[in-house]
């Protein structure tokens, strides 16, 4: 009988933390490192891409983290057994798209700002790193000759196959955006058949006008489900490892969207980071806290650019572990970081504090 961080017991008692890896980001080494170490910092959900090789990739990592379990509880860790999510889109949206310029037009003597506020480091001489690129975008607007474009894509309905879902997929988040109804009941229609296979649909949408009646459309059409439903309140998509401020956009939707009351659970995400947590406390939006000012709670929060800049040490120190030769090497196996013990808990030792700041001080575990 192990302890583990139950994800719907988490979501219930508003302990939920999800990871995002990236609806765009597809550099595999880098998502198996950041599934396998919030895995066993503790985290209840992983978000990838709806790529089977990225699946299959995080189901490895999941796996690895399940086999070091005991080694992490013997650490004083707790964790988890989280449920896997890939991300699909009902039109263009900024989380699935990449960044794509002519490295031949650059000029000589160009200062490249672009590779210094890449937070992927996806730019270098010879143009972006597509496998890298997460499509935050930051690099569209720096450019001195602004040639830098981005090319979006919508997943189409057959993305979703009998083969991905078979795959081990637990959830499944659809990004929509308000006046996008007809196209998010194109994708739901392809979606619903297998919804009873799965233990939980999100719905992330940014703000907007009209927004609650958006929301309210999108549950009358997919009620009533047989599994859980979270709505994604994205704030400031992809910002929250750019400053303190990010998290505001992110809280303030979240508070829009409980006070309309509708039925599911609210996660926040966009400009989640360091301050998220601290920030609801004080308005009292977490559960089992003070919570005088509202009727409902936030049940939990999704971090993405911020949770991998946490770990920026490590994934630089793994990349340059693999491109060393192996007479320097201290393993001859391939560089997962759980070959390298003292990395990997170091890098939990990094993810920890970010998810027990949802997790304490009231830790609900269930015994399986």
């Amino acid at each position: 009988m192990t302890d583990f961080y139950s994800p719907q017991r988490s979501l219930q008692q508003g302990h939920w933390f999800k990871l995002i890896c990236g609806a765009s980001f597809q550099h595999l080494p880098a998502i198996r490192t950041l599934a396998l170490v919030y895995a066993l910092a503790g985290a209840d959900c992983i978000d990838v891409a709806a790529d089977p090789a990225i699946v299959s990739t995080a189901r490895e990592a999941l796996a690895v983290a399940n086999q070091l379990s005991d080694q992490a509880r013997d650490r004083g860790y707790r964790p988890s057994l989280p449920w896997l999510m890939v991300s699909l889109n009902d039109g263009e949206d900024p989380h699935f798209r990449k960044a794509e310029f002519d490295s031949a037009i650059c000029p000589p003597d160009c200062s490249r700002p672009c590779e210094s506020i890449c937070p992927a480091q996806a730019i270098h001489h010879f143009g972006v790193i597509d496998d890298r690129c997460y499509g935050c975008g930051r690099c569209v607007p720096i450019c001195p000759i602004e040639q830098i474009k981005t090319r979006s894509y919508v997943y189409t309905p057959e993305v979703i196959s009998s083969m991905l879902l078979q795959a081990g997929i637990d959830a499944i988040e659809i990004h929509t955006q308000v006046g996008r109804f007809d196209d998010f009941r194109r994708l739901w229609n392809s979606i619903a058949p297998w919804v009873d296979r799965l233990k939980l649909i999100a719905i992330s949408c940014p703000d907007g006008e009209d927004l609650i009646d958006y929301l309210r459309s999108l549950y009358e059409l997919i009620h009533p489900l047989p599994c859980e439903l979270i709505w994604q309140t994205d704030g400031r998509p992809m910002s929250g490892d750019i400053g303190d401020g990010a998290t505001r956009a992110c809280v303030k939707l979240g508070q829009k969207v409980l006070a309309a009351d509708i039925p599911g659970y609210v996660q926040l995400a966009g400009g989640t980071n360091r301050h998220t947590v601290p920030k609801l406390e004080m308005i009292g939006m977490l559960h089992n806290r003070d919570s005088t000012f509202v009727s409902r709670w936030v049940s939990g929060i999704a971090y993405g650019s911020y949770a991998r800049s946490l770990l920026s040490p490590v994934l630089n120190q793994l990349e340059a572990m693999e491109m060393m030769p192996l007479s320097r090497r201290s393993t001859v196996l391939p560089c997962t970081i759980e070959t390298v013990p003292d990395l990997l808990w170091q890098a939990v030792d990094f993810a920890v504090p970010l998810v027990n700041q949802i997790k304490s001080p009231n830790r609900i575990l269930q015994v399986i």
